[in-house]
C-alpha cells in the first residue's frame, strides 16, 4: 500500500515540473512546442522497431538464466502488466524528455546529458525501489538490487535520449518508456528470491548496455 500511495507522486512529479518549467522558460511558445513534439511530430515507421528492444532483452535475459541457473527465472506472462507502463511512460516523459533532456543537452554533450539524466531517473525511483519487482522486500539485497536497477535504467535512459535525438519525438520516448516498464512487469519472474531478482536485473542491465553501445555509439548525431 505504501508503494501504491507513492506512485502518483512518482508519475506526476516529472510531468508537472516539466510543464511548469517549460511555461516559465518560454511563456509564449514553450507549451505549444512541447505538445507538437508529443502529438504532431511525424517520424519514420522504422524507429518504432526500437520499441521491441526491452521485451526482447528481458526475455533473452530470463531464458539465459532459466537455462543455465534455475527454473525460478521462468518469465511471467501477466499481460495486464503493460497497463502499468502506460501512465509511467506517458506522464514521466513529459518532464524527462520533454523538458529535462533538451535543457541538459544545451549545456553538455548528448552522452553526458543522457547518462546524467539516467542517474537522476534512477535516484527518482529510490523511495519506491523496495516495492519494485516480485521479491519485495529485498532485505540485505536492497542496495545491490538498486545498483542493478540503476544500471538497467541508465542504459534505457541513454536509449530513450538517443531515440529522441534522432526523431525529436516525445511520443516515441513515451512509447519506449511504456515498453520498458511494461516488459519488466509483464515478464518479470514471480517466483524469484531477492538475490535472484538482483541477478536478473543486473544481467538485463549489462545486455542493455551492450545493445546501447552497439546501436548508439556509431550513430549519434
Amino acid at each position: 500500500m505504501t508503494g501504491i500511495l507513492m506512485l502518483p507522486a512518482m508519475l506526476l512529479g516529472p510531468a508537472i515540473a516539466g510543464l511548469l518549467l517549460t511555461r516559465i522558460d518560454n511563456p509564449r511558445e514553450g507549451l505549444r512546442n512541447l505538445f507538437r513534439r508529443m502529438f504532431h511530430r511525424r517520424v519514420s515507421p522504422r524507429w518504432f522497431a526500437v520499441l521491441l528492444i526491452p521485451p526482447v532483452l528481458v526475455l533473452a535475459t530470463l531464458f539465459i538464466l532459466k537455462t543455465a541457473v534455475s527454473h525460478s527465472y521462468s518469465p511471467n506472462f501477466f499481460l495486464a502488466g503493460v497497463f502499468f507502463g502506460v501512465p509511467a511512460g506517458f506522464l514521466e516523459e513529459i518532464g524527462w524528455t520533454g523538458y529535462a533532456f533538451p535543457s541538459l543537452r544545451s549545456r553538455r554533450t548528448v552522452w553526458g546529458a543522457s547518462i546524467l539524466l539516467g542517474l537522476l531517473w534512477s535516484l527518482w525511483h529510490l523511495p519506491v525501489i523496495d516495492f519494485l519487482g516480485s521479491a519485495s522486500p529485498h532485505g540485505k539485497y536492497l542496495w545491490p538490487f538498486f545498483a542493478a536497477f540503476a544500471t538497467a535504467m541508465t542504459a534505457m535512459r541513454v536509449l530513450i535520449c538517443w531515440l529522441y535525438s534522432k526523431t525529436d519525438s516525445v511520443l516515441l520516448a513515451q512509447l519506449l518508456h511504456i515498453s520498458s516498464t511494461g516488459s519488466l512487469v509483464v515478464f518479470g519472474p514471480p517466483a524469484v528470491a531477492p538475490g535472484q531478482e538482483t541477478m536478473w536485473y543486473g544481467l538485463y542491465g549489462v545486455l542493455l548496455w551492450l545493445v546501447v553501445a552497439g546501436l548508439v555509439a556509431r550513430d549519434w548525431s
